[in-house]
């Protein structure tokens, strides 16, 4: 039985990198370029999507990052909603940011302790650590340098993504605005997260800032989603705005895209939607 359930978790765990190819979503116009990284020690493909008006916008633009970002992962498909509520004055201008993956299971992951994890070639090792760090000491640099950025950026991410966006809104608060994170991998090494999530909060920044996350019908992700949003209705901090979507009707296949729209024009405005 044990093996069945890390079988099942793993399924759920590597589905995303396959949505996009199976909805087709159009490729829209962007940029493409290869960063060398000494964090990660590999060349990283970047791709880059901007307003239709960037080029004539006179200000400088907020910036929307994501792993599983390659043009046949989710970047098109968020790409294109945010191009969609733009134009419809749902949410300002933004630029976007795609990783596009090498090794998944490595970056997206901290360390785990549990064995089970080994047979299914994910690293038991800190590999988020290290991608958190090309992120942050080599990336967001060059997109600073390559483009008209302000200081407001967030990042967004499902299943293990999501598990890297709620592992940086704990460990490293400060690096993002805004978080997002639909069916986050909290089962990863022994739901670590929202166990010590207390410990967490204790040493929060001052720094305002701003967490959406969502949690389908997958009983091995739902669990602690709802059970991280109790926590946060009674130990959230005076600095933090969050919001949880609990969302039963929707699959693990399906739920970024159920919520993407919602969750974007929720974490973009200064004010609730």
């Amino acid at each position: 039985m044990k093996t069945s359930f890390y079988l099942v978790i793993i399924l759920s765990v590597f589905s995303c990198n396959t949505q996009s190819s199976y909805h087709n979503d159009p490729i829209p116009t962007h940029d493409s370029f290869i960063l060398t990284s000494k964090h990660v020690k590999e060349n990283r493909t970047i791709n880059v999507w901007t307003p239709n008006n960037y080029k004539e916008l006179n200000k400088k633009l907020p910036v929307l990052y994501m792993p599983d970002g390659g043009t046949k992962e989710d970047f098109p498909h968020i790409a294109n909603t945010l191009d969609t509520l733009i134009q419809q004055h749902k949410i300002p201008e933004i630029i976007l940011v795609g990783i596009e993956n090498t090794k998944r299971g490595r970056d997206l992951t901290g360390e785990s302790k549990i064995k089970e994890h080994e047979q299914y070639n994910i690293p038991m090792t800190d590999g988020a650590k290290n991608f958190r760090a090309f992120i942050k000491n080599e990336l967001i640099p060059e997109i600073n340098k390559r483009y008209k950025t302000n200081n407001e950026k967030g990042i967004i991410g499902e299943s293990l993504a999501g598990l890297f966006v709620m592992e940086t809104f704990f460990k490293q608060p400060s690096l993002f605005d805004f978080y997002i994170a639909m069916d986050p991998s909290l089962w990863w090494n022994n739901n670590y997260l929202v166990n010590n999530a207390k410990q967490f909060l204790e040493n929060y920044p001052e720094k305002d800032t701003k967490i959406w996350f969502a949690g389908s019908n997958a009983q091995d992700i739902q669990k602690y989603t709802r059970e991280l949003a109790s926590f946060l209705e009674h130990n959230s901090t005076t600095n933090l705005t969050w919001n949880y979507s609990d969302q039963p009707n929707e699959k693990h296949n399906t739920i970024y895209r159920a919520t993407k729209a919602k969750a974007l024009i929720w974490s973009l405005n200064k004010t609730e939607q």
